[in-house]
């Protein structure tokens, strides 16, 4: 055979160009849902992303988006590209750290090497690195714009770094090497953080080379001076200096007189005299050791120097300026993700631990015109010591989340977690299903895509499955072949090489169950988070090559032809990862993501004002005006960060084509720490009438005293004295600016109250209403309707107030009007404007296109377009108009149908509106077709133990809705049907709640 070197490499680039085909094929055109939108948005513009930012990936996305040499629509592509690119790189470097690894398996000297050694090592190199390029959850980050690729890289060039300086028998050479390493991870911190637990098994490696006779305490104690310099560059060097860079600028300013920026600029030279005065010293000493270790923390603080680029662009005045960190002390706040709050994880409380006290805790200052001055202090809440322990794993404010964890443990409402509760819920819920469940997707294969999904054994077929199973994408089965070839050379990898081995093996664990342990995570996530972990699937991968080794060692004994044998065994595992997941990870004809947001802005007047939920339904609207530059006079306004002062701020001012909003608030009445939550407390003299809004807003604004409350921790906070608030209309001058449709004009208010969330006993659901809300109404009030404003249906749900009465759909989005829903209509609708907007306005490119792969993000925002179509419809059956009413039914029918995207709830009213509009046969059709799918799915959903989950509710509500509707409409033979399937729900209902 050919010389190895010139074969590994050959090899290698041949892995890098299968997975970059592959990638290239199935990468997404455009910017997928999610963090996708705003991260491939701040790199075309460079604009300041989410805490703590990812300036290099910023840097690198900038300069792929180059790559669309103007074309803006091709932007998104290029940024995934760098994913792409990112990732084939990564399998590149996999395969050359399993031949490195493997050398030591089969005794191959370098330069010496056997062909049956050759063979073995590139083989194995090649089996291990392409099956870890299929895997589902590196798959997913490979092919979008996303950090997580990015980050893989980083690890898996830091991982080969270690093995490579570990054959480096030159001190001098190997020292290069290092600092290469410090480097990558100093740089890697700008892309994610995830590149830092490689350093334990660069420890391990380190004690195992340079001592003769390793033994167990000299490895415990490179392991933990390892795990310390983890937490030294994760807790010191990222938050850490930041922290001491914000008490200095307050000193230095505050105390010193001394310019703003004295104090970061003090301790950036303070940092610099340090490290050369070190190495000197080091040097001078011929303390070798420590001299490297100086060096290489120096060269770690010269790659987390990226982070510069986040101040510098903030203070541009970026449209996406998150946190707006311009100065030293709010872009001290920004590095260290205070927004976002802390979890225990050592020693804290219970979810349900009761509150004994609050405490106020560091200042939070703010630039004023020469000195940092005291917004608010922080706070941090004590609870009842009894119901606090070691390593509280069961903790979250959120009440959803409080239902969760007494599900999974099975307790009782007020009853306390025992220790062996909190133990169950870390090893069942936060090891097994958040953990063990995604490496089994990985490994084993995976049911399908839906949330909460389980994995699949061997012996799992696709027999009486719903077809909605059977044909979901995101349906794997791998008959645990790669599982059990990575399990063969883990054992193989321990039996002739333990001391790589267990610096693998910890590799392995830091990057999957002691990364669960950090995380904490909470009993419920917004959607399936694999991706966190694909280090630890990184690893197995490369006992998955190392498989092909055990097996060729074990088949040469009975003779050298069979070798060959053992390299197509192992090849088994990266055809069958391709062959099952390449469906659900080609995004290439999708494109709704950006759709979507596109069709939320059609749907808004010129100059509106929309307000959004949470990220999902905001970061794609992001990306189409950056990037697209599509309806840019639109100002995408996210609640929940509508109750910062910056957030505030930053709508106050002119951002793109959108005008400045405003506001009769002044800075003073928004601050941080100044009117953070309004009490709403109904005092006797309001009892039962509504305040005047803009009369309370003059009292927020003037800070009167007789509004105030003193509570029992000491803290001041204006009341609303009243349940309702109302705002008084002038009803002429509103008709007189054409704003209110001819069809509404009966509707026309001269009053609306704006009542608080009340349960049916009239007692409030919430007692409080935060900033963002409070702003809200004072846009309401001071924009007298001069710009339109609207709300998605997060951002509606979301309010501590009804704003339904009040709302007007235009097509995605609702429209605030004075105009008020008399009660006997759904909603209120302008009909011919939301006709034209859908029809004309509106794109739902691959849709109608049944290899797409739309998978539970995307079949979610369908679902909700398909109820748009309903609603136009079924307002247009009211009036009369049935003919575009079938227009419009028949036109998302055809645009979304049954074979694309399968029924959800939402199809039931479109066939309840061809029955409405004298269609009866359609309408049958398809209400039978959405009752045997739901049948289908609530039967396979009950023999899987799920009839808790959201699913089942909403099918089995579907079901019952669908029997209505067909006996209202006379269809006695298919309501009998219907009545057939719900008796026989019911009665497997009460089997299933038997058995447990």
């Amino acid at each position: 055979m050919t010389d190895f070197k010139k074969l590994n490499n050959l090899t290698g680039w041949a892995v890098f160009a299968v997975s970059m085909i592959a990638y290239v094929l199935t990468v997404e055109r455009t910017a997928s849902f999610w963090d996708c939108g705003e991260f491939i948005a701040i790199a075309y513009k460079l604009e300041v992303s989410h805490p703590p930012g990812a300036p290099l990936f910023m840097l690198i996305g900038r300069l792929f988006s180059f790559l669309s040499f103007g074309d803006v629509t091709r932007v998104a592509y290029w940024v995934n590209m760098s994913s792409v690119i990112a990732s084939a790189f990564t399998v590149l470097f996999l395969y050359w750290s399993i031949v490195m690894l493997g050398r030591k398996l089969i005794s191959a000297k370098v330069g010496e090497e056997t062909s049956f050694q050759k063979l073995m090592l590139a083989g194995g190199g090649a089996v291990g690195a392409l099956a870890f390029a299929f895997t589902d959850s590196f798959w997913f980050s490979a092919v979008e714009g996303e950090v997580y690729a990015m980050s893989s890289f980083f690890t898996a060039i830091v991982f080969w770094a270690m093995l490579k300086w570990e054959l480096v028998e030159d001190e001098s050479h190997g020292n290069k090497w290092l600092l290469f390493i410090a480097y990558m991870l100093g740089l890697s911190t700008g892309i994610h953080l995830l590149g830092l637990v490689t350093l334990p098994a660069l420890g391990l490696l380190y004690y195992f080379k340079k001592y003769e006779n390793p033994n167990w305490k000299g490895a415990a104690i490179a392991m933990a001076f390892s795990l310390f310099l983890v937490l030294f560059i994760n807790s010191f060097i990222i938050p850490g200096l930041p922290t001491i860079a914000g008490k200095l600028e307050v000193t230095f300013v505050n105390t010193f007189g001394l310019p703003f920026g004295s104090g970061a600029l003090f301790l950036f030279i303070l940092v610099i005299a340090a490290i050369v005065f070190g190495l000197k010293y080091t040097a001078k000493k011929e303390m070798v050791n420590l001299n490297t270790l100086i060096l290489s923390m120096a060269f770690v603080l010269l790659g987390y120097s990226c982070y510069a680029v986040i101040l510098i662009r903030s203070r541009a005045d970026p449209p996406i300026d998150q946190n707006n960190p311009e100065d030293v002390m709010t872009f001290i706040s920004y590095l260290k993700r205070e927004q976002y709050g802390s979890r225990p994880l050592v020693y804290g409380q219970y979810f349900n631990a009761p509150q004994t006290d609050i405490t106020k805790g560091a200042p939070i200052y703010y630039k004023a015109d020469d000195e940092y001055k005291i917004a608010d202090y922080k706070t941090e809440a004590e609870y009842d010591p009894a119901y606090q322990t070691l390593m509280p794993r069961m903790w979250s404010s959120s009440p959803a989340h409080a239902q969760r964890y007494m599900q999974i443990a099975g307790l009782r409402p007020g009853e306390r977690p025992s220790f062996g509760d909190n133990l169950y819920f870390m090893f069942t819920h936060q090891i097994g299903h958040m953990y063990l469940r995604y490496f089994m997707f990985n490994f084993a294969g995976r049911e399908s895509d839906i949330q909460d999904a389980d994995w699949i054994g061997p012996f799992e077929s696709n027999k009486d499955l719903p077809e909605t199973i059977k044909n979901n994408k995101g349906r794997n089965q791998y008959f645990m072949i790669p599982l059990i070839l990575g399990l063969i050379g883990f054992f193989f990898q321990f039996n002739k090489d333990p001391k790589r081995f267990f610096a693998t093996f910890m590799f392995f664990i830091l990057t999957g169950v002691a990364l669960v342990i950090y995380l904490n995570s909470p009993p419920v996530e917004p959607r399936e988070r694999d991706y966190i972990y694909a280090g630890s699937y990184y690893v197995f991968a490369i006992w998955i090559g190392l498989s092909v080794l055990a097996i060729g060692s074990a088949l040469v004994k009975r003779g050298k032809q069979l070798a060959p044998i053992a390299v197509a065994l192992g090849m088994i595992a990266p055809i069958i990862l391709a062959a099952e997941n390449w469906d659900d990870h080609d995004r290439s004809d999708r494109y709704f993501s950006v759709d979507s947001a596109r069709n939320f802005l059609a749907s808004c007047a010129p100059n509106a004002i929309l307000f959004t939920g949470g990220d999902n339904d905001t970061f794609p609207l992001w990306y189409i005006q950056e990037v697209e530059g599509f309806r840019t006079d639109v100002r995408v306004v996210v609640l929940s960060y509508y109750q910062t002062d910056w957030y505030v701020d930053q709508t106050a001012q002119k951002m793109n084509d959108s005008e400045a909003f405003p506001y009769s608030l002044r800075k003073e009445n928004y601050r941080q720490g100044k009117n953070d939550i309004l009490f709403i407390s109904e005092q006797p003299q309001f009892a039962g009438q509504a305040v005047d809004l803009e009369q309370y807003l003059d009292v927020l604004r003037r800070d009167v005293d007789a509004f105030k409350r003193t509570f029992t921790s000491g803290d001041e906070y204006m009341i609303i004295p009243s349940k309702s608030l109302m705002l008084n209309i002038d009803t002429a001058a509103v008709l007189e600016k054409n704003i209110i449709p001819e069809k509404l004009k009966p509707y026309v208010t001269p009053r609306m109250f704006f009542n608080f969330n009340q349960d049916q006993n009239g007692e409030l659901q919430s007692t409080i209403l935060d900033k963002g809300q409070m702003m809200l109404l004072d846009l309401i009030a001071t924009n007298n309707w001069e710009r339109p404003i609207y709300f998605n249906y997060t951002s509606v749900a979301s309010l501590n107030f009804d704003l339904d009465p009040y709302l007007v759909q235009e097509g995605m989005a609702y429209r605030l009007l004075p105009v008020r829903n008399p009660g006997g209509m759904r909603e209120l609708v302008d009909t011919d404007l939301m006709y034209k907007n859908v029809m004309e306005e509106m794109r739902f490119r691959g849709l109608d296109n049944p290899k797409a792969n739309l998978n539970e993000d995307y079949r979610g925002f369908v679902q909700n377009h398909r109820s748009m179509f309903a609603t136009l419809a079924e307002a247009l059956a009211l009036e009369g108009d049935t003919a575009r009413a079938k227009e419009v039914l028949d036109y998302g029918m055809e645009k979304m149908p049954a074979e694309a995207v399968p029924y959800d709830v939402s199809t039931v009213a479109i066939a309840e509106n061809y029955f409405r509009i004298g269609e009866t046969e359609t309408g049958t059709r398809i209400a039978m077709e959405i009752a045997k799918q739901f049948n289908e799915e609530l039967t396979y959903l009950q023999n899987k133990k799920r009839i808790g989950s959201r699913d089942f509710s909403s099918k089995l509500r579907g079901l019952q809705y669908l029997h209505l509707v067909l006996g209202e409409y006379g269809k006695n033979e298919e309501t009998q049907t219907v009545r057939s399937m719900m008796e026989e729900q019911n009665v497997r209902l009460n089997i299933d709640r038997s058995n447990f």
